[in-house]
């Protein structure tokens, strides 16, 4: 069946590129992920904070290992595009960074996001999200960009307002925690939204 209205990101706009690093403010790189980062992240899914919100831990570098991979082939696959979070000078570790669950015909993409431990509380997480954002819209054309948390996640709530997702609403009950279910906070930034001014 036609559609009548033109895809708002054509395939192939991710596939046919390299995955580029992108520059963000305060000295931060997002960089595509490698398989020597393995170390690095299995150590940072054992931080309780991260387990608690992203419901998940890495029992093994191998484990890890195979998450780079699948995060790799995601991108050629145009369903979703990860990042690590690193300090520009020293290539240390700070967090991750991604665009999930691409749907390219209508622009949409949902940004997820954790930092180590060491890295929160100093803005590491709004920046590397804003400088995500500005790559989405700018370089690729996404129209919408949602992001949601735990109503529970007051930290993460921070970081969406400061990185110019504005507040939408709350859906109820939308996700399983490890305690049960939780209801979502619904933030969402388009494109034609004014990015956040100030320091971040």
């Amino acid at each position: 069946m036609p559609s009548l209205v033109p895809p708002c990101v054509p395939a192939g706009r991710l596939s046919e590129r390299d995955q580029p690093s992108l520059p963000a403010e305060g000295d931060l790189l997002l960089r595509p992920w490698r398989r020597t980062d393995a170390a690095a992240l299995a150590a940072a899914f054992q931080d309780p904070g991260i387990q608690r919100w992203h419901a998940r831990r890495a029992d093994s570098q191998d484990e890890a290992r195979d998450w780079i991979r699948r995060w790799q082939e995601s991108w050629h696959a145009e369903t979703d595009a990860q990042w690590a979070v690193v300090r520009a000078d020293s290539d240390e570790l700070l967090g991750r960074a991604s665009l999930r669950s691409m749907l390219l015909p209508v622009g949409q993409a949902e940004c997820a996001y954790w930092t180590v431990h060491a890295a929160r509380g100093s803005g590491v997480a709004p920046r590397a999200v804003s400088a995500l954002a500005r790559w989405a819209f700018e370089e690729i054309g996404f129209h919408r960009l949602e992001l949601v948390h735990s109503v529970a996640n007051q930290a993460s709530c921070r970081v969406a307002l400061k990185a110019g997702f504005a507040a939408e609403g709350t859906k109820r009950s939308a996700h399983l925690h490890a305690d049960g279910w939780h209801d979502m906070h619904l933030h969402a930034r388009i494109k034609e939204d004014e990015h956040p001014a100030g320091p971040l």
